[in-house]
């Protein structure tokens, strides 16, 4: 079965002048052992990693290493790579091993490894610029989505609380509802000088954190 190249290409809104690099960016190893995107994909990972890690600097230029770290890493991981190949229908361009010709699930590893092998071969025919524009375009949304992690939300408002008032927060389960397959936790936090935070969660922990944003919120002068 022929592939589309040019469809991808209008998807991703990039035009190859080495087509054999697109090619050979969407070739897995099961296809062919000797020319296939496992180096490219290498160098692809590498180049997501700087441009990633860029422009989180550029949105966030007062945060922490630490939360900065946790942002980076739910940015460029394989799930996340898999969700951008999901996206322009990547698995439909990639060539694997396929004996009987045959319409076959490529497995999700691949999927996401070839997303990254796209990026790479993108870098080595269009270069920086080009790749980085496409890498922010592919990964808005997610990007706009790297809010604040539970654990995040507690140790900075933690680290808030110390500096001020050399003391913890106060977190305190108020209540426990609804049925034991779907319960609702109730969570409340307050400092030394203020009143019980409340938020809800599926979980303590997730509550806990709820309450952590609400104070945060609310107490943003600490």
């Amino acid at each position: 079965m022929k592939i589309n190249y040019q469809s991808l290409e209008k998807k991703i809104d990039v035009k190859f002048k080495n087509k054999d690099l697109l090619i050979q960016a969407l070739t897995h190893k099961s296809f062919n052992p000797n020319e296939n995107n496992e180096k490219v994909e290498f160098l692809g990972d590498r180049v997501l990693g700087l441009v990633i890690a860029k422009k989180l600097l550029e949105i966030y230029p007062a945060e922490k290493e630490g939360i900065l770290d946790k942002k980076f890493a739910s940015l460029v991981n394989k799930k996340t790579c898999l969700d951008i190949a999901k996206k322009i229908n990547l698995n439909s361009y990639v060539k694997t091993f396929n004996p009987n010709n045959k319409k076959i699930k490529i497995e999700d590893k691949i999927i996401s490894d070839s997303c990254e092998a796209l990026i790479g071969a993108i870098y080595l025919d269009k270069g920086f610029t080009t790749v980085e524009k496409t890498i922010l375009n592919l990964w808005k949304n997610h990007i706009e989505k790297s809010v604040v992690t539970e654990i995040d939300a507690k140790t900075k408002l933690q680290e808030r609380t110390l500096k001020k008032f050399k003391k913890l927060p106060t977190y305190k389960l108020i209540s426990n509802t609804g049925p034991r397959h779907k319960p609702i936790f109730k969570v409340g936090v307050r400092l030394p000088n203020t009143k019980y935070f409340i938020a809800t969660g599926k979980s303590k922990k997730d509550a806990e954190q709820n309450a952590a944003i609400e104070c945060l919120k609310k107490t943003n002068k600490i």
